[in-house]
């Protein structure tokens, strides 16, 4: 019998529990999946950064821990987590995150929003074709990559940035300091999926934002620290970026007295553009305890050296 426990907050464990147990079933698992296990039984952990669970010392027969989240900046650090670390890389997230993306970047696109505060005018302004409107996205991991292949199949012209060489069909990628700058240099639109490490913080600052043509438009739904709030705040003020749409903080939930709430060119919503979902997520922690029952290499482990 393999114990696996569930650390997450409470109220997710009626979200997770039926579709952990049919995933374990499926696939040839027998498991015992409980919140309560003694900590040295446990073989495997389903876990969520904002549980109570901070100390896996305890768990010294623990194989592997299997984050519940994408992001994995609030546990990487963690000294007391010697055993391998997943994420989650959840195809029900991924198809949230293509979605919202894409309906944003459409969004700004088709100009929606000139159009809803115009309603009592007739004012005719055509919108450029897909082709004509460079996107770049910032960061190529899984939802990066997703979210290219999408925008590019819809005649965007898609170029991809990410710290190490990549190579996607129809997307024009890019790496490194150099590659940053022309990545920037040409971008309407800009969407920043990079993971949330030490490498990547304010990589829109003052000086990158400046790099963007005039009347660029910025969506967020990577992480807060990604921006440098003051730089993009007084982008937004020159007319430099013309508007930005942010779905994560530094802070959350946002500060009430935040600037952000309050600026005429700033979307806030409440990091809602990606949610793992139990019943897609839950075969891929059985897939991966199944690989650590027969030796097999675990899918998305974490490299703690590069924080993702």
């Amino acid at each position: 019998m393999i114990r696996v426990q569930f650390a997450a907050r409470p109220e997710r464990w009626d979200e997770y529990q039926a579709p952990l147990e049919a995933a374990f079933a499926k696939a040839g698992l027998s498991v015992d999946l409980r919140r309560d296990h003694a900590p040295e039984t446990v073989g495997y952990i389903a876990y969520a950064p904002n549980g109570t669970l901070s100390d896996f010392a305890p768990y010294t027969r623990c194989k592997a821990v299997f984050s519940l989240w994408a992001g994995v900046e609030k546990i990487v650090g963690n000294d007391s987590l010697t055993m391998p670390l997943c994420r989650m890389v959840d195809p029900g997230l991924t198809a949230g995150m293509v979605e919202w993306v894409t309906g944003h970047v459409l969004r700004y696109h088709l100009d929606i929003d000139r159009s809803i505060a115009m309603q009592d005018q007739w004012v005719p302004q055509t919108p450029p074709l897909a082709m004509q409107r460079p996107v770049t996205i910032l960061g190529l991991g899984a939802l990066g990559q997703a979210c290219a292949k999408t925008l590019s199949q819809l005649g965007f012209p898609v170029t991809g940035w990410a710290r190490s060489a990549k190579d996607i069909d129809g997307v024009t990628c890019l790496h490194g300091c150099d590659g940053l700058e022309q990545a920037l240099s040409t971008a309407e639109i800009v969407v920043l999926l990079l993971p949330d490490t030490r490498a990547t913080e304010n990589t829109l600052n003052a000086e990158t934002l400046a790099l963007l043509p005039k009347g660029a438009r910025i969506i967020n739904p990577g992480r807060g620290p990604l921006i440098d709030d003051t730089a993009l705040l007084a982008a937004l003020d020159s007319g430099h970026i013309a508007h930005a749409t942010l779905d994560v903080f530094r802070i959350e939930p946002l500060p009430a007295d935040h600037p952000y709430w309050a600026h005429p060119n700033v979307t806030v919503t409440p990091h809602i553009a990606a949610e793992t979902r139990a019943i897609t997520s839950a075969p891929v922690i059985a897939e991966n305890i199944r690989r650590g029952e027969v030796g097999e290499p675990y899918l998305h482990q974490v490299d703690r050296a590069l924080g993702y």
